[in-house]
């Protein structure tokens, strides 16, 4: 008796997280006269998809997903790469001072973003790259604080046997990190990457403070501008955040399994 209650409790909480969606969904493809029919009708009678080009081609979106795409792309990178390297540093070097250090770096995770905003600014503005995509990037490259610790307590859960094993067969520290730990971080290595792929695509600060022209506009500053340009043309909204909602999803739906695997820290099988 206790397991249909728990799967109907799941099910009713999942249809809770999945109705806005739908509705938006729903919303996006409806006519302007079932946009306002009262009462609300929840299928429209005809489904226009073709509002999604329609809202697609009032401002430049392709542009904006063009820069959104590029600063995805290469944070995500650079954060996988300089997050796992730091943390198998930590995890499997000895050297004076180790433990304070990662306490240092841990401590950064404390500071909010309303207080590094402005010394950033000036930082970046001292570079000379406001309004340009390299403060969206730049900083992916050298680590991030709750990753490098996710990781670092992945590479630990891994035995040393492996690694004096690999030494004996002349493996140095780079290969250790690039043919040994890396694979092995497989799960963890997607869940950063997801979770990194979430905050740079739905940032709306970052871009909003570091970019002034519209050529150098990410998607969410495009969805921004163009509700403050149409804010009544709620079908033209509900169409390009559908658009901007379906890549995260799609790669949570392909992600899934190696998330779960970090979830339950099964770093080494077999």
């Amino acid at each position: 008796m206790t397991r249909p209650l728990l799967y109907g409790a799941a099910i009713f909480m999942a249809a809770l997280f999945v109705a806005p969606f739908v509705w938006t969904l729903l919303t996006a493809v409806k006519t302007e006269a079932e946009l306002y029919t009262f009462p609300p009708s929840f299928l429209p009678e005809t489904w226009r998809w073709e509002n999604f080009h329609t809202a697609w081609t009032k401002l430049p979106f392709t542009t904006f997903l063009t820069n959104s795409t590029i600063v995805v792309v290469l944070s995500t990178v650079g954060q996988l790469f300089s997050s796992s390297l730091v943390a198998f540093g930590f995890a499997r070097f000895r050297f004076p001072g180790r433990d304070v250090l990662f306490v240092v770096v841990l401590a950064s995770m404390m500071i909010p973003w309303d207080v590094k905003m402005i010394p950033l600014y000036m930082q970046f503005n001292f570079l000379g790259w406001i309004n340009t995509l390299k403060p969206l990037i730049v900083p992916a490259w050298f680590g991030e604080a709750f990753f490098i610790f996710l990781l670092r307590q992945y590479i630990m859960s891994v035995p040393m046997e492996i690694d004096e094993a690999a030494r004996m067969d002349g493996a140095n520290s780079w290969q250790l990190y690039w043919r040994i730990h890396l694979p092995l971080m497989l799960p963890a290595l997607v869940l950063v990457g997801t979770f990194q792929f979430m905050n740079a695509w739905n940032d709306y600060l970052g871009p909003l403070i570091f970019l002034n022209d519209q050529s150098k506009y990410t998607l969410t500053l495009g969805l921004s501008m163009f509700k403050g340009l149409h804010g009544q043309d709620f079908i033209s909204i509900a169409a390009i955040t559908v658009v901007l909602c379906l890549p995260p999803l799609v790669l949570f739906f392909f992600a899934q399994r190696y998330i779960m695997d970090s979830a339950l820290g099964s770093s080494v099988k077999g």
